[in-house]
């Protein structure tokens, strides 16, 4: 009799132990795509946000040789805003992607380079693409 009951709990147990062992085969594989795809879309952003910093530098240094060839007072303003702007993206934390601040430090470099592309009387239009970026006036 206790074979029959042991059969019977079997059956009858099936059905859970399936469901348990879906589960963690599941979780398992979730948890390796999920960290995998996390890492693919990190490199991205982190690649689309080192564009635009790049961009940004290059603009600052290009404006900076500008600047600097055809000293005159009136450019003073305009020169503060470029201090600003290249204070702004040496401090940015380049190796840390969990600063706190990040994205807040980022806004405020753009909204740097927004005034100084009013200042500058220049009109920039930044894509960002799948295949690169680009800054172009």
């Amino acid at each position: 009799m206790a074979g029959r009951q042991d059969m019977f709990d079997a059956i009858v147990m099936a059905e859970e132990r399936f469901h348990g062992d879906g589960y963690r085969e599941g979780f398992e594989d979730g948890s390796s795509l999920g960290l995998t795809e996390g890492r693919r879309h990190g490199a991205m952003q982190g690649a689309r946000i080192g564009s635009e910093i790049g961009c940004y530098r290059g603009f600052a240094c290009a404006w900076r040789y500008l600047l600097d060839s055809g000293a005159s007072e009136k450019d003073s303003r305009k020169r503060k805003a470029l201090e600003a702007l290249e204070a702004m993206i040496q401090s940015f934390p380049y190796g840390d992607p969990t600063h706190e601040t990040l994205h807040e430090d980022l806004d405020r470099i753009r909204g740097k380079f927004r005034q100084l592309c009013s200042l500058l009387n220049v009109q920039p239009d930044f894509n960002i693409r799948t295949e690169g970026s680009g800054l172009s006036f």
